[in-house]
């Protein structure tokens, strides 16, 4: 897969992540709002584990198996939405902060060792 399609299939994903966490969290009870939750969580943990890092910068490899880790937890917290379990919510919230902090420093990281 090249980086525009999976690009293109993150921002995608992660917009449906977004509608089909939202609408059980503003009380809007649809069936077909898992489906689209993982929907998204798949397409996020595909672009996740079809990307590999090959330099040899130990803290980057690090933040990219910790992304990929935070997408596993959109699957499971997937699972756990069809099964109408509350703790699909605290999977969610992990992986939040999980991408939060790799969003963060994965750029910092990649400038310094440009330079």
């Amino acid at each position: 897969m090249n980086q525009q399609t999976r690009n293109i299939l993150f921002m995608v994903s992660s917009i449906a992540v977004i509608i089909g966490a939202a609408m059980p969290l503003f009380m809007l009870k649809m069936p077909w709002v898992p489906y689209i939750y993982a929907f998204g969580a798949a397409g996020m943990a595909v672009c996740r584990l079809t990307f590999r890092y090959k330099g040899k910068n130990f803290r980057l490899k690090r933040l990219y198996h910790i992304e990929t880790f935070s997408s596993l937890f959109l699957v499971a917290s997937s699972y756990f939405m069809f099964k109408e379990d509350p703790d699909w919510i605290m999977l969610l919230t992990v992986a939040a902060v999980l991408q939060l902090y790799t969003s963060i420093l994965i750029p910092r990281v990649s400038k310094k060792e440009e330079k």
